[in-house]
């Protein structure tokens, strides 16, 4: 199987080679759901699909937000994102973390809030508890999908209410964990054309065995493909470590005409395509840096990072790629520009491939 054609189909469905319109957009989001803020630059904004709408996504999203057409939750670890209402009993089926054994404080914060909405700061004042002593508590009882928190504007003040009265209609059991699992992972394969295990664990931070579960499911109903096949008539793919692929999507590439690409991305740390990739990531661009920054996605693969440290904000020390010299060279002025759209034009860029700029 051409990987050029599975890298080119793969940006195309990531909206990296044509950006999305309205409806489009609205697609890909269900699909790259639970949705994040831009990685260090966007705390407190709402989420965004960085580079792939042909209009500004975060004011997009702040409408969408307003209207509770997208809803924060705590997922894939306890991260928050955001979710469309629709897919709530799906999200909760994977994510959820039942509260087996609640503590005294526990009880107490889920008492008060089912008599009545309350603030953390409301919370503080009935209870005497300290802030740092609620948050935790409030994060734990989120998870269990036991409280929800409204937060459908950009004011730091936001109610906690009671799951139930905010969503009387969800059924938190209508899917099982691996009945979830198969759904997402079919909307994963797809943004992706290929993955393996180890990507979607990555991305949706749950335990291998339960990816594997729902993986071979697929595999065995025909929906899946596992390109490690050896029998006759099977496909094989070049890159072994992502053997997975929609069935559809192994006819479709026979036929299908790979364009040419030539572009560079800074991608941030929140990004769809580097949190699946991100246990790679990390281990082939090591540095003696604080912090990778970004990661550079050039023609559709990722080649290099770009390092340094977050303080208020960024610092950049180095841009490191795997390029020759000729093609590091030849492409250092779109390198330098990607770089500077995410850590802004005014950032000084101290290094490129450790000389001194």
């Amino acid at each position: 199987m051409d990987t050029n054609k599975i890298t080119a189909l793969r940006m195309e469905r990531q909206r990296l080679l044509r950006k999305a319109n309205e409806t489009e957009y609205i697609e890909l989001y269900r699909d790259m759901q639970p949705g994040y803020n831009v990685y260090w630059n966007g705390f407190g904004d709402p989420p965004s699909l960085t580079y792939r709408a042909d209009f500004n996504d975060i004011e997009f999203n702040r409408q969408r937000q307003k209207t509770r057409g997208l809803i924060k939750g705590r997922f894939a670890n306890g991260n928050l994102g955001w979710i469309i209402p629709e897919d709530l009993e799906l999200y909760a089926a994977a994510f959820i973390k039942p509260l087996d054994k609640p503590t005294a404080r526990h009880i107490k914060l889920l008492e008060l809030i089912e008599h009545e909405p309350l603030t953390i700061q409301q919370m503080k004042e009935e209870t005497g508890m300290l802030v740092k002593e609620i948050t935790p508590v409030l994060h734990r009882l989120q998870e269990a999908f036991l409280i929800y928190e409204d937060q459908y504007d950009g004011e730091w003040d936001r109610g906690w209410h009671k799951f139930h009265d905010m969503f009387p209609d969800v059924n938190l059991t209508k899917y099982t964990r691996q009945e979830a699992l198969e759904i997402l992972l079919q909307r994963f394969a797809y943004r992706h054309v290929c993955f393996d295990v180890k990507m979607a664990k990555s991305y949706f931070k749950l335990p291998e065995k339960d990816i594997k579960a729902a993986v071979t499911a697929l595999v065995e109903s025909g929906i899946f493909v596992d390109c490690r096949d050896d029998r006759p008539g099977r496909p094989r793919m070049v890159e072994g470590d992502h053997p997975y692929i929609l069935s559809e999507d192994v006819t479709l590439l026979e036929k299908y005409e790979a364009v040419p690409i030539k572009s560079v991305f800074a991608m941030h740390r929140n990004d769809f395509l580097v949190k699946s990739n991100e246990h790679r990531l990390k281990e082939r661009w090591t540095h003696s840096y604080p912090d990778t920054l970004y990661y550079m996605l050039i023609d559709g693969e990722f080649r290099g990072a770009v390092v340094g440290k977050f303080r208020y904000t960024v610092e950049v020390e180095d841009i490191i790629l795997d390029l020759s010299a000729k093609e590091a060279a030849d492409r250092k002025d779109e390198i330098l520009q990607a770089a500077r759209y995410l850590c802004g034009e005014n950032n000084q860029i101290k290094r490129y491939m450790g000389v001194k700029l």
